[in-house]
């Protein structure tokens, strides 16, 4: 899974960066770009909770295939692309294909025990980020061939990863008469909900941050295009280090709940650190307390919503937190980029205000979370 998860993002992760140059050759302005990034979000924030009932019913393996087999076929609607509708139509279709990662993570705790879960997850996070800090720099290359090119790879390894996933990985989905009759989102817990609004939150204001931080450096820091790409690839590795290496015995030590609330308040402290940061001395430990806040919240979050689901509900809990994902990753940069226009500071301040008050939302438990760590 963890190999799937990555080649997935792996070819997402190639696409990114290129797609704003690739769209601005057909003529694209910068709105249309936006519009082009915020459809993906917006498929996503439709179907994934469609395909994670659809994984609770039928099995993930056949999601997982189906879901990858629709990113090649986006990629390379996007490489053939002759106009931009067809490019809108490669996003969307990319987009209504993006549950990939959430019926991964549905796999995972089809056989996760309690007390391995929470650092499963946090390895799946280590793959998702591994797309992010690779893609770029392999599409970057592939390019060299031609702007289209880059699409064409990655829908080539998208094609692969969904062979390698239908030879490979074993259905874990233990498929029973209960499975049929799949709940609807309308059946998940007050726990659950929880959770998925402040995935939503915590995401927003996240991503607000992501959408104006290149704004932020070139303003204050005079920081070109290939300096805000090292920077971000500095990010990416520590997410990736904090996921893979550092979530496991977080929690086992203070239990979930309480890692996502250190979480919340290390992304609080460095939204807010950022927001005054005018030198390399307080800019650089914003950003590194923001990159282990995010790490420690994103898999912790998807562990305990998949720890808090009714049995064999956790392929629709886990899309319904995706979907609240792609909400937020088209909500947050529209308004970040409204609030910076407003002065640098405010989308720092603002994303620090919203995430303190996520910080209430957090379930409270009492006494010891079940094979995971005493909570605080």
């Amino acid at each position: 899974m963890w190999i799937a998860v990555a080649m997935d993002l792996l070819g997402f992760g190639i696409i990114i960066p290129l797609l704003p140059l690739y769209a601005d050759s057909f003529g694209a302005s910068a709105t249309t770009i936006g519009v082009l990034f915020a459809s993906y979000s917006l498929a996503q924030f439709v179907l994934s909770p469609v395909w994670g009932r659809i994984s609770d019913r039928v099995g993930r393996k056949p999601v997982l295939v189906v879901t990858i087999v629709g990113s090649a076929v986006g990629s390379l609607v996007l490489g053939l692309a002759g106009s931009l509708t067809v490019l809108f139509i490669g996003r969307i279709i990319d987009g209504a294909s993006g549950a990939s990662v959430a019926v991964a993570r549905a796999t995972v705790a089809d056989v996760a025990t309690p007390d391995q879960r929470p650092r499963l997850m946090g390895l799946l996070g280590a793959a998702f980020g591994f797309g992010f800090v690779i893609g770029p720099v392999v599409g970057s290359l592939a390019a060299l061939g031609g702007p289209e090119v880059p699409f064409f790879l990655a829908a080539a390894i998208s094609a692969v990863n969904a062979v390698a996933t239908w030879v490979r990985v074993p259905e874990t989905r233990v498929l029973t008469e209960a499975a049929g009759s799949a709940g609807s989102i309308r059946d998940l817990s007050a726990t659950v909900t929880r959770f998925v609004i402040l995935t939503f939150i915590g995401l927003t204001a996240f991503a607000a941050f992501e959408a104006t931080f290149s704004l932020l450096a070139a303003d204050r820091f005079g920081v070109g295009e290939a300096e805000i790409g090292f920077i971000f690839a500095g990010i990416g590795i520590l997410l990736v280090g904090t996921q893979g290496g550092l979530i496991g015995p977080a929690t086992r030590l203070v239990g979930e709940r309480a890692l996502i609330r250190i979480g919340l308040v290390m992304n609080v402290v460095g939204f807010l650190v950022l927001s005054v940061a005018e030198t390399w001395a307080l800019l650089v430990p914003a950003l590194a307390i923001l990159a282990l806040g995010q790490g420690f919240i994103t898999p912790v979050l998807a562990s305990a919503i998949a720890g808090s689901a009714a049995p064999g509900r956790s392929g629709i809990a886990l899309g319904v937190q995706q979907s609240a994902g792609g909400l937020a990753r088209v909500v947050g940069p529209a308004a970040g980029g409204a609030l910076f226009a407003i002065g640098v500071p405010v989308p720092y301040v603002v994303a620090a205000g919203l995430t303190l008050v996520a910080l209430p939302i957090v379930p409270t438990v009492a006494g010891v979370e079940a094979g995971i760590g005493s909570e605080v």
